[in-house]
């Protein structure tokens, strides 16, 4: 069989789907509008970056680095634009 552009397959040896796309199969992507899990939407389009704290009146360096560590894993996971 000859494959076609979008044609997706499951493969078994790696627990995953693979793709035909531009003339190669692609492993393990998942290309989707959103996430959803029991009908409730979980994951959806990338959302706007999202500024670290700085500044202000009142420092409190405790919450800043946790913060800061959120918004940093939201764009190491792509959830939000960095």
């Amino acid at each position: 069989m000859t494959p076609r552009e979008g044609m997706r397959l499951w493969w078994a040896g790696g627990e995953t789907t693979v793709e035909f796309r531009g003339g190669q199969w692609l492993r393990g992507e998942v290309r989707a509008r959103r996430v959803l899990i029991d009908g409730t939407p979980v994951v959806g389009a990338q959302q706007p970056a999202i500024a670290t704290p700085q500044g202000g009146t009142t420092r409190d360096e405790e919450a800043r680095t946790a913060v800061s560590a959120i918004v940093a894993a939201l764009r190491a996971h792509g959830l939000i634009a960095g």
